[in-house]
């Protein structure tokens, strides 16, 4: 395999990341894929980026470093073009870009935080995840797995707080408003084709609605989530989650990534 590959560091349960896989999947871009241990990726990112950033997904492409999804996606449109996520109508390209933010700033964090708080009360799914998203040596302890995610989570993110999880609930139901406001009975946010703003919107949203094609499944789902969940699954923003990630989330083919 060519050393010219781009390689992607990222973590295998994070939405973030699901964002800059999905962006290479649908170009068909063959590429590495390297995943530490969640925790001790934040010491690989500043290295990686000389202090730029703390946290994943980075793309290494053609001797420079990446961090974010957002200049991630944006490097790969640069790069391979086709098939495109950018309109090639400026205004069209305007608004894509517009929700594109606004999803990762005002969704991303806070269906994270969300996701990591309901964890905490709900020990045997977080002993699952964390021994799924930990290497073969620690994910044998299922238990020293999920009291390390625990305390990580409680540490980086303040999961345990109950004003900040509240807010999240409230942030997560304005952006399902905000899906079902710009579809305004279409089937894609901009125009009528996939763009960035899809992709992004379904991806920072799988954590939610766990979608068969995304890294993690229903039986990754907390008791409280799930809860959460119950009321929306029958909303068009839900729905229309689940579709964009059969339409367009299309498994990354034989040696597509190593």
């Amino acid at each position: 395999m060519s050393d010219s590959l781009p390689t992607l560091w990222h973590i295998e349960i994070s939405h973030y990341s699901e964002k800059a896989r999905w962006a290479f999947a649908y170009k068909g871009v063959k590429h590495r894929r390297r995943a530490p241990l969640p925790g001790s990726h934040m010491a690989f990112a500043v290295f990686l980026t000389r202090g730029a950033r703390k946290t994943f997904p980075i793309l290494q492409l053609e001797g420079r470093t990446i961090g974010d999804s957002t200049e991630i996606v944006e490097a790969l449109e640069r790069r391979y073009p086709d098939p495109p996520l950018y309109p090639a109508d400026p205004a069209q390209r305007r608004q894509a870009l517009e929700l594109e933010e606004f999803f990762d700033e005002e969704l991303g964090p806070h269906i994270r935080q969300l996701a990591f708080h309901e964890m905490q009360n709900d020990p045997d799914r977080l002993a699952d995840v964390a021994r799924r998203a930990a290497p073969p040596a620690l994910a044998r302890f299922g238990g020293m797995a999920a009291v390390y995610a625990r305390t990580f989570s409680r540490l980086r993110w303040k999961a345990e707080d109950v004003e900040r999880a509240e807010l999240a609930r409230q942030k997560v139901i304005a952006a399902l408003d905000r899906v079902e406001a710009e579809l305004d009975g279409g089937d894609y946010l901009v125009g009528d084709t996939f763009t960035v703003a899809d992709l992004t919107a379904a991806s920072l949203l799988y954590p939610l609605v766990l979608p068969p094609q995304g890294p993690t499944g229903e039986e990754a789902l907390s008791k409280g989530l799930r809860s959460f969940r119950e009321p929306l699954e029958g909303r068009r923003g839900f729905l229309w989650v689940q579709e964009m990630f059969a339409r367009h989330r299309k498994p990354a083919g034989a040696g597509a990534y190593a």
